[in-house]
């Protein structure tokens, strides 16, 4: 049971590493997304000093600039992510290839003991094709997807794809909040 654990921890890197080059190759190097993403970082930084100049000011001419500010940001950022989109799909087929690969070959085995009983609503997916009750049984499918959920954000930050702290801190994408939603 260690040795499949320890083996889906490889596997979760491996993939990582693999979505995040396939990403490379098809978004991050790619002079459209350098572009979009240099503008980002600078309304943002613009966007977040403008702020903390003006606060909760009344004047209406300024607050039409933060709002016109925020809506640029807001494009930049729709804009950005539908770069994003096509390496998106890319990594979605290939990592459902690999999953469908990886899922029959675990398929009913134990690879791993939880020290908790999972939500009834996560036991169909923590116990998936594991016989017997005993729910703190973990399937192959359950610990792939937490290993790399964690492990492939890390790997972001540490090849430095991840957002810069001041395009996330302002939280705006494509499902975003809209300029002023929170005033």
């Amino acid at each position: 049971m260690w040795s499949d654990t320890i083996l889906i921890v490889f596997i979760s890197v491996c993939t990582a590493f693999l979505g995040e080059g396939l990403t490379w190759v098809l978004v991050y190097r790619t002079e459209k997304y350098q572009k979009l993403k240099t503008e980002v970082e600078k309304q943002s930084k613009k966007l977040e000093r403008r702020k903390e100049i003006h606060g909760d000011s009344l004047d209406k001419s300024v607050k039409k600039k933060i709002e016109r500010d925020e809506e640029k940001l807001k494009n930049n950022n729709r804009d950005l992510s539908l770069v994003k989109m096509k390496s998106m799909f890319a990594t979605g087929f290939a990592f459902t290839a690999l999953l469908s690969m990886f899922n029959s070959i675990f398929d009913g085995r134990v690879v791993a003991q939880l020290p908790f009983t999972p939500i009834s609503w996560i036991q169909g997916l923590s116990h998936r094709n594991l016989s017997g009750d005993d729910y703190t049984d973990c399937s192959f499918i359950f610990l792939y997807i937490l290993c790399t959920m964690s492990i492939r954000q890390n790997i972001q930050k540490l090849l430095g794809f991840a957002p810069s702290r001041a395009a996330s801190k302002q939280g705006v994408g494509l499902f975003g909040p809209a300029p002023g939603q929170f005033k």
